[in-house]
């Protein structure tokens, strides 16, 4: 399981990275909509880590799907944390004021809430998705 989790994180983070930069190049990076796509990229990268992981175990037990679904996610989320920490702190110190603007908030450390709704957002994502794909993929107890 460690290496699905890890190669699936990777996976989902690197593909939110580039579709955030490719935002970038268009300049539709400070559009917060435009981030619900990184739902569909959790989404995907989940998916596949519990369809690939059910095939290569005999016994697939809830528990350890959604111990994987949820490592997959949450890991994929701290890295494109970083990555934005990154970005926000050293490439583009203007990036986080004007995402702020368009919220309408007006605090000294807005960099900082940015980073912790990022990952409050990526977090509830995986656990969500991993809840409702853990639905389709568990086994049926019906005969």
């Amino acid at each position: 399981m460690d290496k699905n989790y890890l190669k699936y994180g990777f996976g989902i983070a690197g593909t939110m990275i580039f579709y955030f930069l490719a935002l970038k190049l268009i300049g539709l990076h400070q559009y917060p909509i435009l981030s619900a796509a990184n739902g569909v990229i959790i989404g995907s990268g989940i998916f596949y880590a519990l369809k690939k992981y059910k095939k290569s175990v005999k016994n697939f037990k809830y528990q350890d799907g959604f111990q994987l679904g949820l490592f997959t996610g949450v890991f994929a989320t701290i890295v494109f944390v970083v990555f934005i920490a990154i970005y926000i702190y050293h490439i583009d110190t203007q990036f986080a004021v004007a995402i702020l603007d368009s919220w309408g908030l007006n605090y000294d450390n807005g960099a900082l809430i940015l980073i912790f709704s990022i990952f409050i957002m990526g977090f509830s994502t995986t656990f969500i998705l991993t809840l409702a794909f853990m639905q389709l993929l568990k086994d049926s107890w019906n005969q």
